[in-house]
């Protein structure tokens, strides 16, 4: 038998609920860990893993499992992995059904290290000139003073499709000095930072919203991406977001590089 809980506890779970229905209400398929991370790093309120899981258990508001989407697991060769911000992006191609329009591709460049979006590009077309668009605003975020003369260039992983393929893309990339990497054919966990963040667009997104034409769409598109970059906790940055955790890496650098200085310094004198 289980003992009843108490008024003040009712009285707290009560709080928690609404400030819990109010995150759900924005991302519907949100699990138990993110929400609990928005209200620990984005609201700074103190609380329980167990107790999110347990309130929204209760009130039918955890995301159900879905067998059938459950990604196969085969043994394939190990995927590359970041270890600094600019190390390996991924870049990728998805489409969504505006209704009285169409088809609209969405092609994206992220950064593996830091998991934020880069460069992006929405357009009703996805030729290689698209895919370029999103390729242009990722160097021109990260390399302002030019990419030619920075020391340890990016690559670039993406599948074997026909834009990243084509002979105008890879043209481009051999003048920026950018090597590509492409994935090992039906193997899209060769490039699964990219996919899973196609993944989060879909149900953060695109699943949950209409749109009447392509220009609806960029403008949510544009918000969602500084949101998703500036507002979205992420579990394998220790919950920061990722413009956080870029920050955070330079901060970082920058105060091992003093801290060398320092050393040399004395050795000198």
């Amino acid at each position: 038998m289980k003992r009843a809980r108490s008024r003040s506890r009712i009285e707290k779970d009560a709080v928690l609920l609404t400030k819990i229905q109010a995150i759900k209400a924005d991302h519907p398929l949100w699990g138990y860990r993110r929400v609990w991370a928005y209200l620990r790093y984005r609201n700074g309120l103190v609380v329980g893993k167990n107790t999110i899981c347990r309130i929204m258990k209760e009130n039918a508001l955890l995301v159900q499992k879905n067998m059938a989407l459950r990604a196969k697991r085969t043994t394939n060769r190990p995927k590359p992995r970041a270890k600094v911000p600019n190390q390996y992006r991924g870049t990728d191609m998805t489409k969504l059904k505006i209704q009285g329009w169409g088809w609209l591709y969405v092609h994206i460049v992220i950064d593996w290290y830091t998991k934020e979006i880069i460069g992006y590009h929405a357009s009703l077309t996805s030729k290689a000139s698209d895919w370029l668009e999103a390729l242009n605003m990722a160097v021109n975020a990260r390399f302002p003073q030019g990419i030619l003369d920075h020391k340890g260039k990016p690559k670039l992983i993406s599948d074997n499709g026909c834009q990243p393929t084509s002979e105008s893309f890879m043209k481009t990339y051999s003048q920026l000095k950018i090597k590509q990497i492409f994935t090992s054919w039906n193997n899209p966990k060769g490039n699964a930072d990219t996919e899973r963040f196609f993944r989060t667009l879909k149900e953060d997104l695109v699943w949950i919203n209409d749109w009447h034409n392509p220009f609806e769409f960029q403008k949510d598109f544009h918000s969602w991406i500084l949101a998703y970059n500036t507002d979205f906790p992420h579990q394998s940055l220790n919950y920061l977001t990722p413009a956080q955790f870029f920050d955070v890496y330079i901060k970082n650098r920058v105060a091992r590089k003093e801290l060398f200085l320092q050393k040399y310094s004395l050795i000198l004198a």
